[in-house]
C-alpha cells in the first residue's frame, strides 16, 4: 500500500464551512486521498470515489468519538474541536482547524487550557461573542496547511 492510499483526511462535518468542504472536495479528487465526512446529519456530498460519508447518531461527541475509532497515525483531521484535536494527536494523527490553524503537540495543551478558562467565564455568565466569520485569509491559511500535509505524505 502506497502512502498515498494509507492516509485519510477525516472530517468532523458537523461544523465545517462549506467553502472547507470544497476546498477538500477538489483535493481530495486531484491528490486521489480518501476523505471521510462524519456527521450526526445528512450531507451531501458531491460523486466520488475519493469522498465518504459516516453518519451517525445524533449525541454529544459521537461524531468525535467515529473519527477517533477509525483514526489512524499520520492521518488528518479537520475540525475547530480542540478536545477531539488532542485526541488525534495523541494516536498520531495532524489536526487542523477549518481556520487554517495547525494544532500540534507542542500548542494543543495551551490551547485545551484556554478552552477550559473560557467555558468557565461563558457559563459565569460572561458573553464572549463567537468567532468571526471565516475570512479569506483562514481559507488560504487552510489550504496551505492542507496542501503542505498533502504534499508530505506523498
Amino acid at each position: 500500500m502506497t502512502a498515498k492510499t494509507a492516509t485519510k483526511i477525516w472530517i468532523d462535518a458537523d461544523a465545517c464551512p462549506v467553502a472547507i468542504k470544497e476546498i477538500l472536495f477538489k483535493a481530495a479528487d486531484r491528490t486521489q486521498t480518501q476523505t471521510i465526512l462524519v456527521a450526526n446529519h445528512a450531507l451531501q456530498i458531491p460523486p466520488s470515489q475519493y469522498i465518504n460519508f459516516i453518519q451517525v447518531m445524533p449525541g454529544f461527541d459521537v461524531a468525535d468519538n467515529e473519527i477517533i475509532r477509525q483514526l489512524k497515525m499520520g492521518d488528518l483531521v479537520i475540525s475547530s474541536d480542540i478536545p477531539l484535536a488532542d485526541e488525534a494527536i495523541t494516536k498520531g494523527a495532524i489536526a487542523l482547524s477549518p481556520r487554517g490553524e495547525l494544532f500540534t503537540a507542542g500548542n494543543i495543551k495551551a490551547k485545551l487550557s484556554m478552552r477550559d478558562f473560557m467555558d468557565i467565564i461563558r457559563s459565569s455568565g460572561v458573553q464572549t461573542g463567537g468567532p468571526s466569520p471565516l475570512s479569506q485569509a483562514d481559507r488560504q491559511s487552510f489550504a496551505n496547511h492542507l496542501d503542505r500535509w498533502l504534499n508530505h505524505k506523498t
